[in-house]
């Protein structure tokens, strides 16, 4: 039975993700990639389109890797929204995914200076990001509109420390930088009054 194009299609992007976080992609030709994945540059430009699409899909795929992981922290609440955020924060300051930011920023800059192959991935770039930060804002006791303001700044506010571990290598400044971000809201977030805890059984 021929394996079905989505099964090919979603192997060849794990094992380019895989070959991207191992070695990065430098100058690699598509003909070069297709030998590294075992498949041939036929395959890679049948299902992407060329190797810069196939880039993007990376960048989106990972993104969306993360989005979910943040779903699955609100999902489980087993800290504070703050705690939340910290937690997204260990994930995307962890080393194996250094690569993939650096793709990240070099393709979005590329998206901003109009090259086509890249424009697809300003799609949702943002905005697919303020649905799930929102609603810790919101669990923070910030009404809607706020909470989407505050989203906004998270993020623009993430993707510029995630900048500067890249460019300076120090973790541990930009990680104090976000705590001292996040604690803004630990600070105003509402505590339960005396008539709010559960009497001593």
């Amino acid at each position: 039975m021929a394996r079905p194009k989505t099964d090919t299609r979603q192997r060849l992007l794990k094992d380019a993700m895989f070959y991207v976080a191992m070695h990065g992609m430098g100058e690699l030709s598509m003909r070069d990639l297709a030998a590294a994945l075992g498949t041939s540059p036929r395959m890679l430009i049948f299902h992407f389109g060329s190797k810069e699409a196939l880039l993007v899909e990376i960048v989106r795929t990972v993104e969306r890797q993360q989005r979910d992981f943040l779903r699955q922290l609100t999902a489980d609440a087993r800290g504070t929204p703050a705690d939340e955020l910290r937690e997204l924060w260990r994930r995307l300051t962890d080393p194996a995914l250094a690569p993939y930011e650096r793709l990240f920023f070099e393709l979005y800059g590329q998206a901003l200076q109009g090259r086509s192959h890249a424009r697809p991935l300003l799609d949702g770039v943002v905005d697919d990001w303020l649905e799930p930060v929102s609603q810790i804002f919101q669990r923070m006791g910030l009404p809607a509109d706020h909470a989407r303001q505050e989203a906004r700044l998270a993020v623009a506010l993430t993707r510029g420390l995630l900048l500067d571990v890249l460019a300076t290598g120090d973790s541990t400044a930009a990680t104090q930088a976000f705590d001292r971000f996040i604690r803004r809201y630990d600070a105003a977030r509402p505590r339960p009054t005396s008539g709010d805890r559960p009497s001593p059984v």
